[in-house]
C-alpha cells in the first residue's frame, strides 16, 4: 500500500509540475507574441506615417517653388509686355497727333506722308490682340493651377487629421499592451502562487504518508503483543486513509 501511495503521489507531483510547465510556456508564448505584433504594428506605422510626411512635404515644396518662378517669369513677361504696349500706345497717339495735323492742312501730299506709318497698323493691331489673348489664357491657366494647389492644402489637411487618428490608434494599442503586460504579470503571480500550494500539498501528502506509516507500524506492534486488542472499526478507519484518502480528520480518527 504505501508503494501504491507512493507511486500515485508522485505521478500527481508530476502531473502537476507538467500543468504548471505548460501554463508557464504558453504564458510566455503569449507575451512573446503580444511584443512582436506591438513592435511590428509599431514599425510599419511609424515608418508609413514618416514616408506619408516626406512625400507630401516635397510635394508640396516642389510645386509650390514651380508655382512661385512660373508666377515670377508670368510677372516679368507680362510687365515687358505691358512696357511695350505703353510705348507702342504712346508712339501711335503721336502718329494720330501728327496724322490730325496733316489733315488739317489739307494737302494730298502731306496726307500721303501722314497716312504711311498706318498703312499696316490694322495688322499690328490684330497681333497685339492675340498676343493679349495668349496672356490671358495664361493668366487663366495660372489660376487653374491655384486653385489646385488650395485643393491639395486641403487634402494635406486630411491626411494630417489621419495621421493624428493613427497617432491614436498607435496610443490605444500602447495602452493595451501595457494591460496586457499586467494582466501577464498577474498571471506569472498566480502561477507561482500555485506552484507553491502544490508544493505545500506534495510535502503534507508526505508527511501524512509518513504518519501512515508510523501508525501502521504501531498497529502491526500492537497485534503482536495482543491480537485480540485492535477493534475492526480501527483496521476500517486505517484501511481508508492509508488507501489514499490522507485527510487530517481521518488521521486524527486512527489516532483515537
Amino acid at each position: 500500500m504505501y508503494l501504491i501511495h507512493h507511486f500515485k503521489t508522485g505521478r500527481e507531483k508530476r502531473r502537476a509540475a507538467v500543468e504548471v510547465s505548460d501554463i508557464t510556456a504558453a504564458h510566455q508564448a503569449s507575451i512573446l507574441q503580444l511584443e512582436n505584433n506591438h513592435a511590428a504594428a509599431l514599425a510599419v506605422l511609424q515608418d508609413e506615417h514618416n514616408c506619408e510626411i516626406r512625400e507630401l512635404v516635397a510635394a508640396h515644396e516642389l510645386e509650390k517653388t514651380q508655382l512661385k518662378e512660373n508666377f515670377e517669369k508670368l510677372r516679368l513677361s507680362l510687365q515687358d509686355q505691358i512696357d511695350t504696349l505703353t510705348f507702342q500706345n504712346q508712339s501711335l497717339k503721336a502718329k494720330a497727333d501728327r496724322f490730325e495735323e496733316a489733315l488739317k492742312k489739307n494737302t494730298e501730299e502731306q496726307l500721303k506722308i501722314a497716312q504711311a506709318p498706318y498703312l499696316h497698323l490694322e495688322k499690328d493691331l490684330k497681333s497685339l490682340k492675340h498676343v493679349l489673348e495668349l496672356k490671358n489664357h495664361q493668366i487663366h491657366e495660372q489660376e487653374k493651377k491655384i486653385m489646385e494647389l488650395e485643393k491639395q492644402a486641403e487634402k494635406n489637411l486630411i491626411l494630417e487629421e489621419k495621421i493624428t487618428v493613427l497617432q491614436q490608434q498607435n496610443e490605444e494599442l500602447r495602452a493595451r499592451i501595457e494591460q496586457n503586460t499586467v494582466i501577464t504579470r498577474q498571471l506569472s503571480e498566480e502561477n507561482a502562487n500555485l506552484q507553491e500550494y502544490v508544493e505545500k500539498e506534495v510535502e503534507e501528502k508526505k508527511r501524512l504518508s509518513r504518519t501512515n506509516e508510523e501508525l501502521l507500524w504501531k498497529l502491526q506492534g500492537g497485534d503482536a503483543v495482543s491480537p485480540v486488542k485492535s477493534p475492526p472499526a480501527s483496521s476500517t478507519s486505517f484501511y481508508r486513509c492509508s488507501s489514499g484518502n490522507s485527510s487530517p480528520a481521518k488521521a486524527r480518527t486512527v489516532r483515537r
